[in-house]
């Protein structure tokens, strides 16, 4: 069972390790937000969610993500942080207000046909070129931006990246620092049609040096539920 105090305060120990790194690449806490992945908590224990002061909440799965919303309503914010597939996203589209892992052409193409406003996605981008690892190869993302823009209601608001498993945080820099020279590059070239403002990089194990490297969203779940754990 989780205790919202004690995921209070994992939050509030996540935060000051954020509010340690943001300066290192020249920005302040409150430039990051933490997204609560909430894969590892069951709806019937979301309200503690509430309680504990957790504002956005990020799903991997669209039933999850429906029986959190209808607990929840708009007390906090839902991201949709994991695969996508097309047949779910008339439903996914109402209840979240960004989608972090835009991955093909098809799956953007079904967002704008069912999207009655503009959507504002982040592209996943397989920094690692691991053949398991989801999200556009690094060689044929100016393509796919490309090919994505000829839809009006999509606009790409930043990147995000899962590095591959590494011995340390530290291992990861590489995967995070392409990641935001790839966003300066692309938010240039595009600047007026998308936005390219965000990163999504950073998880549990490694969400400081995601940060240090330029992350604006870091998605967090494992550790801080584990700390709020109760028998």
């Amino acid at each position: 069972m989780i205790d919202p105090a004690r995921l209070r305060d994992a939050l509030t120990g996540a935060r000051e390790l954020i509010a340690d790194a943001a300066p290192r690449s020249g920005r302040d806490a409150d430039d990051v937000e933490v997204v609560l992945a909430g894969k590892y908590i069951p709806a019937e224990e979301s309200e503690a969610l509430v309680d504990a002061g957790v504002r956005v909440v990020g799903e991997n799965r669209l039933q999850d993500l429906e029986a959190k919303a209808a607990i929840l309503g708009d007390r906090v914010v839902f991201d949709f942080i994991g695969h996508l597939q097309r047949r779910k996203v008339r439903r996914v589209l109402p209840l979240v207000r960004l989608i972090h892992s835009v991955d093909s052409v098809s799956l953007a193409q079904e967002i704008a046909e069912r999207a009655t406003e503009p959507v504002r996605c982040l592209v996943q981008v397989n920094t690692s070129g691991e053949a398991t690892k989801g999200g556009v190869p690094v060689d044929a993302l100016d393509t796919f931006v490309d090919e994505v823009s000829g839809y009006p209601t999509i606009v790409i608001g930043g990147l995000m990246t899962l590095p591959p498993k590494v011995e340390s945080a530290g291992d990861a820099r590489p995967y995070f620092s392409l990641l935001r020279e790839l966003r300066d590059q692309f938010a240039e070239k595009w600047s007026g049609r998308h936005d390219f403002r965000d990163l999504s990089m950073g998880t549990s194990q490694d969400f400081a040096v995601a940060v240090e490297e330029g992350a604006t969203r870091v998605r967090i779940g494992r550790a801080m539920i584990d700390q709020a754990q109760v028998s």
